[in-house]
C-alpha cells in the first residue's frame, strides 16, 4: 500500500491568503521554519500505477501537477485515478470535483449523509450532472462493511462513523448523523497492515479507540493546537470542539490519547495555519516529537 500526501492543511491551506497570523505571516517572508501546504487530500495506490484520491480539495491541479503518477499519458485524455473516496462534505474537501469535470464520469464513494449534503445545500453532484456525471457508490458504516474500488485491488475498504460536525451550510450542522463524517480503514489483504484516515474527528469512541489499538498508521486530525486558538487570536468565536475537532493539547486532547497506543505509526493532518506545529523550531513542534508523532506536509510518502 503506497499513500501520498497531496494536501496537509485545513480549510484554506498555508498560508492562508488573507490571514496575517504569525505563522501565515512568517512563511511568506522566511521568518519562521515552516513548509506551505495544499488543503488535505491524499492518493492510495496497491500498484503505483492505480491510485483511489481521498478528497477532492480546491488545490487539486496544484496537488495533480505536484504527483506526474496521477498523469501517466497513456492516451489522448488519461488518468490514474480510478475513484475518489470523500470522508465528508465539507468545501476544502469536496469542490475539487469540479475541477476534475472534462473526463468520464467521476466515481465517488460517499455515505448517504454526504450524497443528501452534496445534492441539497452544496449542489456538487447536480452541477456535475451537467459535465462528467458521478458515479455515486455507496459507503455504509456498519462495523464489518468492507467493500472495494474498482482498479484497486488486494485493498479493502471500510467507512467508520465519527463525531465531529456536517458543514456550516448543511440543515444537519447541529444535528449531526451517523454518515457525515467518517473515517476510513484501509486493508492490505496480503500484508493484513491497516491505514486509519481520519481529517476530522471530535471524540475518541470506543470504536476508534479499537483501531487505534490495531492499525499501523493513523493520519489523523492535527488541526488545532488547543480548544480555544480561534478565539484567543479573535479569528472566530468557536472553539476547536464547536468545529468538530479534538485540539492536540491539554488533559483528554489528542496528544494525551496517542499517546496510549505503542504500536501505530502516528501522523497528523489537516493542520490549521494557526496551529503552531506548522513552526518547525517551535516548541509544540518538539512535544509532540517526544510524544512520537509526526506532521503530514505535502508530498509525504508511506508505504505499509
Amino acid at each position: 500500500m503506497i499513500v501520498h500526501v497531496l494536501g496537509s492543511a485545513a480549510g484554506g491551506g498555508f498560508p492562508q491568503w488573507n490571514c496575517n497570523c504569525r505563522n501565515c505571516d512568517g512563511v511568506r517572508h522566511g521568518r519562521i521554519n515552516a513548509r506551505a501546504r495544499t488543503q488535505s487530500s491524499l492518493a492510495l495506490s496497491a500498484d503505483g500505477d492505480n491510485w483511489v484520491l481521498f478528497n477532492a480539495s480546491p488545490d487539486i491541479l496544484v496537488q495533480l501537477r505536484s504527483f506526474p503518477r496521477l498523469q501517466p499519458g497513456r492516451a489522448l485524455r488519461d488518468t490514474a485515478i480510478v475513484g475518489v473516496v470523500l470522508v465528508d462534505s465539507q468545501i476544502d474537501h469536496t469542490t475539487g470535483l469540479f475541477m476534475l469535470r472534462e473526463g468520464q464520469p467521476l466515481r465517488v464513494y460517499a455515505t448517504d449523509c454526504v450524497r443528501e449534503d452534496l445534492t441539497t445545500g452544496n449542489p456538487v453532484f447536480t452541477i456535475l450532472d451537467h459535465y462528467c456525471g458521478v458515479d455515486w457508490q455507496r459507503m455504509h458504516t456498519d462495523r464489518d462493511a468492507y467493500f472495494a474500488i474498482e482498479g484497486i485491488p488486494g485493498l479493502q475498504f471500510r467507512a467508520v462513523a465519527l463525531v465531529s460536525k456536517a458543514p456550516p451550510y448543511s440543515p444537519h450542522r447541529q444535528q449531526p448523523r451517523e454518515g457525515d463524517n467518517v473515517g476510513i480503514v484501509v486493508r492490505d489483504e496480503a500484508t493484513g497492515r491497516t491505514l486509519f484516515y481520519a481529517p476530522g474527528l471530535g471524540r475518541i469512541e470506543t470504536q476508534v479507540d479499537e483501531i487505534f489499538s490495531q492499525a499501523d498508521c493513523l493520519l489523523v486530525d492535527g488541526t488545532f493546537w488547543s480548544d480555544d486558538e480561534m478565539l484567543r487570536l479573535k479569528i472566530s468565536a468557536k472553539r476547536a470542539q464547536d468545529m468538530g475537532h479534538l485540539a492536540l493539547s491539554g488533559a483528554g486532547g489528542m496528544i494525551d490519547a496517542l499517546s496510549a497506543y505503542s504500536r501505530p505509526r502516528k501522523v497528523l493532518i489537516h493542520i490549521n495555519n494557526t496551529n503552531p506545529i506548522l513552526d518547525e523550531d517551535s516548541q509544540e513542534r518538539a512535544a509532540l516529537a517526544a510524544a512520537g508523532i509526526e506532521v503530514a506536509h505535502d508530498g509525504m510518502e508511506i508505504s505499509l
